[in-house]
């Protein structure tokens, strides 16, 4: 199933997908989808039921309503596992800032991740709003995890349970803020956190419709032309280890979100491209849909 979080007549509907054009409202059933995710299997097998025999009534056209966020994280971590990106990532960054920069050890034995804003989050369709600060902003192609149930020190053969789902992740990038923060060795804040820079949806495919470890075809588009893209499958961490590792010694929650990183050639650093003003960005996720944005700066008040 794909279940999302619209907006319809000014009120927030949970709803799930009958198929492209079509969504049933099953916000009767649901104040939410954090309700909906907490349901956990007994949620799922509900809406199966309702999806079998839809009631006319509760069905919206995909045309007359407005994405939401599927739902406001608990907690966001994003990860960097994909090693294509990482490699042309640093490549970049030694041409723009001339300090050189190599894969540490550390990422080939771990899965690496940090806490970003869990409340800048917007939805498929939503303006970004260029930050004040920044010169080069940048899309990320990742796809994310939905934690479907508490854990805590949870084995990776036990980990694919505990994910309640996959959705597409656009983490807009600040590139030069980063690049300068980052020499802190603290990891990107400023370059990630700003207001509308977190994208999340349209969708979230509930975890019974793919097999653990995922293989989805991923690609990026920036005004209709593709910048790049791979598959879900070369993640060099999969994540069931991630699970494994952030749980350890700490508990997750139902509704936090955890992002892959960039997959390979996902970005505009890796090629040497960047936003412009006005930009409208589609992130395409096998299964899942089409995350699509526009960036837009607004005049200093």
């Amino acid at each position: 199933m794909r279940l999302a979080t619209v907006e319809k007549d000014g009120v927030a509907r949970v709803v799930v997908a009958l198929n492209d054009a079509h969504l049933l409202d099953i916000s009767g059933h649901f104040d939410d989808m954090q309700a909906l995710i907490e349901g956990g299997k007994g949620a799922l097998a509900d809406i199966a039921m309702l999806v079998s025999n839809p009631d006319a009534r509760m069905i919206l056209q995909v045309s007359d309503v407005r994405f939401l966020p599927p739902l406001i994280p608990v907690q966001y971590r994003d990860c960097l596992v994909f090693e294509e990106h990482l490699k042309n990532s640093f490549a970049a960054a030694e041409k723009m800032t001339g300090r050189p920069f190599s894969v540490p050890p550390v990422w080939y034995q771990q899965p690496i991740y940090y806490k970003g804003n869990r409340l800048s989050f917007v939805g498929h369709g939503a303006d970004v709003i260029w930050p004040g600060y920044a010169e080069f902003l940048d899309i990320e192609l990742e796809l994310a995890i939905v934690i479907g149930k508490q854990g805590k020190d949870i084995a990776a053969g036990d980990a694919p349970a505990y994910i309640f789902g996959y959705t597409i992740l656009n983490d807009i990038s600040a590139r030069d803020a980063q690049m300068v923060e980052m020499a802190g060795q603290l990891g990107p804040a400023k370059g990630k956190d700003f207001d509308t820079g977190n994208i999340l949806g349209p969708y979230i495919l509930t975890a019974d419709e793919v097999p653990h470890p995922v293989a989805l075809t991923m690609q990026a588009r920036v005004n209709g032309e593709p910048w790049g893209g791979g598959n879900s499958r070369d993640m060099h961490h999969d994540f069931a280890a991630i699970i494994a590792h952030i749980s350890a010694s700490e508990t997750l929650y139902p509704g936090e979100v955890i992002g892959s990183g960039t997959v390979g050639t996902g970005c505009g650093l890796e090629i040497g491209k960047q936003l412009a003003d006005g930009d409208q960005f589609e992130l395409e996720i096998e299964k899942i849909g089409i995350l699509g944005n526009r960036i837009v700066r607004k005049a200093m008040s």
